[in-house]
């Protein structure tokens, strides 16, 4: 069943469906051969279909990716924005991570998954929304960022983080992505996830993608991250045990150790071992390991727990919200009305042995059979969707083939107990991470030997934010040839910092004069601020234009274009057409990384405000000097009185 365009039901066109799982991966039926830029183009011509609406002017496509065991199919949709025609042209995070010199994109492709409720609704305010399942935005050179990931965690009953990651990852590796930048804010109970991950594993949750190190915070470099994690992640279970015996706290600590001590196959002898075991013995607690469940014996509050009740208190009760409802019934009229529903879904269900779902029009005739108000029965069949009635939980989807509402109920006291089992115990596993976190990560017993290098390690990974996936040149076995193409200023007096360079497929049999024109279509194509580039020659190639490439210049090679009528325009760089803003702080940074900052009024040099003194819950005095300049001043002060004494 999918959930989506049910307020489309006059669409001229339907979206294209292809598997959640299977999408762009090996096998795919639509070959990718050049530049995202182009193959971008590509992806949407044969995978998506265009919306009959835009967002804010931008073009929409949309792709339905059907996964039939959960029986639902998910909307991938692509907006296209123009750099030159949006209100947002520079890209913050280009200067978070370091790629403030990058050429400003003409077009940026918005890759969105939206939350589960909103996928029979139009897109809406893509830049703001921060609970989309999928969130990527890739620049047309073929650099990006992803921006949102939000599955099971974030409120999806369709979707894991993992299987949007790996889709993600698909889209990105098919459609020849060269770099991707993400943010880890992840939390969870308190934690900040990439915290104990580093120390578990060496890297975040989604190092298992290839995601590595890129830009730390407060001055943190990739060294220092590596030595922070190898830190925390080499602490021994007897020397921390030792420690908070010491400082008197080694109670809990002794607990947890002992518990997962004997739980593990292995000996546990360090912290990343005990993390690595506690993380990988949750996740096959979610996936519904039955032997990982049996494994350990529910505590005494698991035993008295009902979770039932407990899982029932996920869902909206249409109980409660036919009191809050706007309409002309008395409240006990609508709850007959749902029930009256809900008895028929039911005999539907204990009837049918292979198809439990009812279309719309069906649940209004079996309704009326008992109630003749057709309005009433509209307004209740409209609003019961993900709503529970007694034990009995609504599901509403609309069916991928015929694009018609259909509605079925699923007894929540049916559960099998294990599956409620884990989720107890998944809870306990997560109670006792977050007294590591806080006790081992966050407070370690002052006094002990290597307190302050575990504080100041934990705090390393915690300013190491910014993480980076970069994709391999792969020069295809086919006859075609690819160059890297470089725009080099050809006018006298003009120069620029070059953009990265481009990638241009030519055919086997191209000439020089083939090549030229290839590489300033790519560059005009690419960036806003060489629209109108016109190459002169090739650097190092003394060719005639009709000359063949191949046999001289070898496919993989980068190639420095000479050209001029570079539009030193406003959409220049990507750090703004104010370029000459200098981040120095004391901490060791030395590009903006999306921390609070501020400026000297008299050197006009950016530092952190934390760095200065100033909190960030702290307003930013309308005069400030910082720590150089202050102290200049004052034995400049000095120096001035000393002379008049």
């Amino acid at each position: 069943m999918a959930s989506i365009f049910e307020d489309y039901p006059k669409q001229k066109q339907k979206a294209k469906a292809f598997g959640f799982h299977s999408f762009l991966g090996p096998g795919s039926e639509v070959y990718f051969c050049e530049s995202f830029r182009n193959n971008v183009r590509v992806f949407l011509r044969e995978c998506g279909e265009r919306e009959d609406y835009t967002v804010e002017g931008m073009p929409i496509w949309c792709t339905l990716l059907v996964d039939e065991k959960r029986g639902v199919a998910i909307p991938l949709y692509v907006v296209e924005e123009s750099a030159m025609c949006s209100s947002n042209p520079f890209c913050d995070q280009c200067r978070f991570v370091g790629w403030s010199h990058h050429f400003v994109s003409t077009l940026r492709y918005h890759m969105i998954i939206p939350a589960d409720d909103d996928w029979d609704k139009p897109l809406s305010d893509i830049f703001y929304v921060q609970n989309h399942l999928l969130h990527g935005l890739i620049h047309s050179n073929g650099f990006g960022h992803l921006l949102w990931i939000n599955g099971n965690e974030g409120g999806s009953q369709y979707a894991s983080g993992t299987d949007l990651m790996d889709l993600w990852d698909r889209i990105c590796t098919t459609l020849r992505t060269r770099e991707v930048t993400l943010e880890d804010r992840s939390r969870k109970s308190s934690m900040e996830l990439r915290l104990p991950y580093a120390a578990a594993y060496g890297q975040p949750w989604f190092g298992r993608w290839g995601y590595k190190f890129c830009h730390g915070t407060f001055g943190v470099t990739a060294d220092m991250y590596m030595n922070a994690v190898q830190i925390l992640g080499s602490l021994t279970l007897d020397a921390i045990m030792d420690n908070f015996g010491k400082a008197g706290k080694n109670r809990e600590i002794r607990r947890i150790v002992g518990c997962y001590q004997k739980m593990s196959k292995s000996q546990l002898k360090t912290l990343q071992d005990l993390l690595r075991f506690m993380l990988e013995f949750k996740a096959r607690l979610q996936h519904g390991n039955k032997k990982t469940t049996e494994s350990l014996k529910p505590s005494s509050t698991a035993a008295n727990h009902q979770p039932n009740s407990k899982k029932r208190n996920k869902y909206r009760q249409f109980s409660k919200m036919a009191s809050s409802l706007t309409s002309r019934w008395p409240v006990r009229r609508v709850e007959y009305t749902a029930q009256v529903i809900v008895d028929a879904l039911k005999e539907k269900a204990a009837t049918s042995s292979n198809k439990a779902w009812m279309t719309r029009q069906e649940v209004r005739d079996a309704a009326r059979l008992h109630i003749g108000d057709t309005g009433l029965i509209d307004f209740v069949v409209k609003s019961l969707g993900g709503c529970t009635v007694g034990n009995q939980l609504i599901i509403r989807a609309v069916n991928p083939t015929t694009r018609v509402g259909e509605y079925m109920v699923r007894d929540l006291d049916s559960e099998p107990p294990a599956k409620a089992d884990s989720d107890i115990i998944r809870d306990e596993i997560n109670q006792d991470l977050v007294q590591l976190y806080k006790q081992v990560l966050e407070d370690y017993p002052q006094g002990a030997p290597s307190s302050e290098t575990v504080k100041l390690a934990a705090r390393v990974i915690l300013n190491s934010t910014h993480f980076i996936k970069k994709w391999p040149f792969q020069d295809n076995n086919d006859e075609l040839l690819r160059y890297w193409v470089v725009p080099v200023a050809g006018e006298e007096g003009q120069q620029w910092v070059s953009p990265p360079p481009e990638l241009v497929v030519v055919s086997l049999y191209a000439t020089v004069g083939d090549l030229k024109a290839a590489g300033e279509r790519a560059l005009r194509d690419s960036y806003c601020s060489l629209q109108r580039f016109e190459v002169s020659w090739i650097e190092g190639v003394h060719l005639d234009n009709d000359d063949v490439l191949f046999g001289v210049l070898e496919s993989g090679s980068h190639v420095r274009l000479r050209g001029s009528r570079l539009d030193t325009c406003e959409l220049m760089y990507e750090g703004g057409s104010d370029c000459t803003w200098r981040v120095d702080c004391s901490c060791g940074a030395r590009d903006d990384d999306g921390e609070r900052m501020v400026a000297c009024d008299m050197c006009e040099v950016w530092q952190h405000t934390i760095c200065e003194g100033i909190n960030d819950s702290d307003v930013v005095p309308p005069l400030f000097l910082c720590g150089r300049c202050g102290s200049a001043l004052q034995q400049s002060s000095e120096q001035s009185l000393l002379t008049m004494v």
